[in-house]
């Protein structure tokens, strides 16, 4: 590794760890002045049966009898340290709620994220060796129908056509393969028009490139042409939209989770801000701040390394600057 690049890795580490520290002290501002009393609402609600000096009791362990700042140093402290403090619900650590739902929504990221990418290379190949007329109307177009129909109305109609009328998966059970499938679909098919839409224009731009015009000239077969020579360059650009796209996993799994009954992170965040839990809405939001912050972080420290046409240049301020495409083209083109 090069000077300029450790620079430019280090510079981006900073800037990741300013932008973790100013979500965390943004959520807990916003969560603090949220309207309503969660003392009130949680606490002294009579179907809990806490008493008064029980109340005062979680009030001084929550630290929420301290003034504002304070409490901020004491939360963001605790959570640097791994502690996300205890559920004002259900006076269960908030790391073990947090655990006990985590794979369920692991899982459906994991999987949605896999078919997303599926559909943007399959779109990706059709729109350049599948007949002009259907290559360039429908294919193309399916990323602009994808982005228009929300992910709820798609798991809607996954679970009426699927679970209702061909009966692959029983709604009482969301947990089994083909209600996790059709989920992970549901939520998905979104995110994989944003990748196509890009994977697209570079293929476009690629497949004009002089070294396709040569590897074309050699006989190459379409699927070694695609997999060789104009996925690997077009797809450098896909990296940082697919990392944008895990905010967007992370947002719909919400929705998805809610639509399909899954017990999962959406479910929880739901719950927490329905009954006003704030360690818990706190420490969810600023995990999943971290979460899409560090995704962002490997897809810039990456892509350098991946992409030849890359150059640090700047010393200290290195930043990622892309090489002229004629000189890049040729000199692959030479070498394949």
């Amino acid at each position: 590794m090069t000077n300029a690049y450790l620079s430019y890795a280090a510079k981006r580490l900073a800037q990741a760890f300013v932008v973790v520290l100013l979500a965390y002290v943004f959520t807990f501002m916003v969560v603090s002045i949220l309207p309503g009393d969660p003392i009130t609402n949680v606490l002294r609600d009579p179907q809990n049966g806490f008493t008064e000096d029980e109340i005062r009791q979680i009030i001084a362990a929550q630290g929420l009898d301290q003034p504002i700042p304070v409490q901020l140093w004491t939360s963001l402290s605790h959570f640097v340290a791994g502690d996300f403090g205890r559920s004002m619900r259900s006076n269960r650590p908030v790391a073990t709620l947090i655990a006990e739902v985590l794979p369920s929504t692991l899982i459906l990221a994991s999987a949605a994220f896999a078919i997303a990418l599926l559909l943007a290379v399959t779109i990706g190949y059709g729109t350049q060796f599948l007949p002009k007329r259907f290559g360039q109307g429908l294919l193309r177009g399916f990323p602009s129908l994808f982005l228009s129909v929300p992910n709820f109305v798609i798991g809607l109609v996954l679970i009426h056509l699927f679970g209702f009328q061909l009966g692959l998966f029983r709604v009482i059970a969301p947990d089994s393969f083909w209600a996790t499938f059709f989920a992970a679909v549901a939520l998905g098919v979104p995110v994989s028009a944003r990748i196509a839409e890009v994977l697209i224009a570079n293929l476009d731009k690629e497949s004009e490139q002089e070294y396709a015009s040569v590897a074309r000239g050699r006989g190459l077969t379409r699927m070694r042409l695609f997999a060789r020579h104009l996925l690997k360059p077009s797809s450098l650009p896909v990296i940082t939209v697919t990392a944008l796209a895990i905010g967007e996993l992370l947002g719909g799994s919400l929705i998805t989770e809610t639509v399909f009954g899954r017990t999962g992170i959406g479910s929880l965040v739901q719950r927490s801000v329905s009954t006003q839990d704030l360690p818990v809405l706190q420490a969810v939001v600023s995990l999943a701040a971290v979460v899409f912050v560090l995704v962002n972080l490997i897809a810039d420290l990456v892509y350098p390394l991946l992409d030849p046409r890359v150059k640090l240049i700047g010393g200290p301020r290195a930043r990622p600057t892309t090489a002229d495409d004629g000189a890049v083209a040729t000199s692959v083109a030479a070498t394949s």
